[in-house]
């Protein structure tokens, strides 16, 4: 066997360990880079794009050069503690996501703020990013999409992928009785609110909220649903004015009839229960005991 084999077969053993810790390193960044990418389309895609523009918050693209890192670590774990400190850049963000604040983000620590601004980053180096947005019809909308939307809000058109139906949670104004679930916010204006068509669209692909993101995380939206949810939402924000004590006077209304027909019921059910005891006594007769 030649030198130069006794020297390969040496040098075997180091190759092998620095190619186990090159494993050992770089899996786990790989890992984390993958479920930060995750984190990011499930929690800021919403509202987020890197290189797609403003949705209801602002493109995130070198967002690094815009401010320094502690301060973008110190917003994402509480942006309404920045607003409320009177921070000039962070009222500077409420103006133009139409006082819309960012909500705190479930499960964001001070280590995964850093990750999500590596990843921000990177992204924003690339050509075009995986979050530059996803693509929606621009088509103008029809009545049938109104329609549409509206059934799908009311859930007499179930949702494709099994999600909740819109109305066991939120209210949109002029929907007649009781209007709708009060758990959510009215929508009657939310598409003024976020900014139009393309932000509500984004935000209804991975809604971020509490209470939204871990049901519609299983059980997305359609692009064509979003489409007629979003005609609908445009129309309720033209059609109907600001009055909202339609439904609560309603709710109170009902209330008061029930309340009254329960009454009137109960006093047709007792009114002969002790007639035979009252009557006597009124007409000083008296009331046999004996058996």
């Amino acid at each position: 066997m030649s030198d130069s084999c006794h020297a390969a077969n040496k040098l075997w053993p180091t190759r092998l360990g620095a190619a186990l810790m090159m494993l050992i390193v770089v899996l786990p960044r790989g890992a984390a880079g993958q479920e930060t990418a995750a984190f990011f389309k499930q929690n800021c895609y919403s509202c987020h794009t890197i290189g797609g523009g403003r949705l209801v918050g602002p493109d995130l693209k070198d967002v690094a050069e815009r401010k320094e890192r502690d301060w973008l670590v110190r917003f994402m774990l509480n942006p309404q503690a920045m607003i409320d400190r009177g921070d000039p850049y962070a009222k500077q963000i409420l103006g133009e996501a139409r006082g819309v604040v960012m909500a705190q983000v479930a499960g964001l620590t001070r280590d995964r703020a850093h990750l999500l601004l590596d990843l921000i980053e990177v992204e924003s180096a690339l050509e075009k990013s995986q979050f530059e947005g996803v693509k929606f019809s621009d088509r103008p909308f029809t009545v049938q999409d109104v329609e549409t939307g509206l059934q799908i809000f009311k859930g007499l058109t179930p949702l494709t992928n099994g999600g909740p139906s819109c109305i066991s949670c939120h209210t949109v104004r002029g929907l007649g009785l009781l209007g709708g679930g009060r758990l959510g916010v009215d929508l009657t204006k939310v598409s003024e609110r976020v900014g139009g068509r393309k932000p509500l669209s984004a935000w209804l692909v991975s809604p971020a909220t509490t209470t939204m993101a871990p049901v519609f995380k299983e059980h997305p939206m359609e692009p064509e649903e979003i489409l007629s949810l979003v005609a609908f939402f445009e129309d309720s924000a033209k059609r109907v004015g600001d009055d909202n004590s339609v439904a609560p006077l309603t709710f109170f209304l009902i209330g008061l009839g029930g309340m009254v027909l329960v009454l009137g019921l109960f006093d047709s059910l007792w009114k002969d229960r002790f007639r035979a005891v009252r009557r006597p006594l009124v007409s000083g007769g008296e009331i046999r005991t004996d058996a």
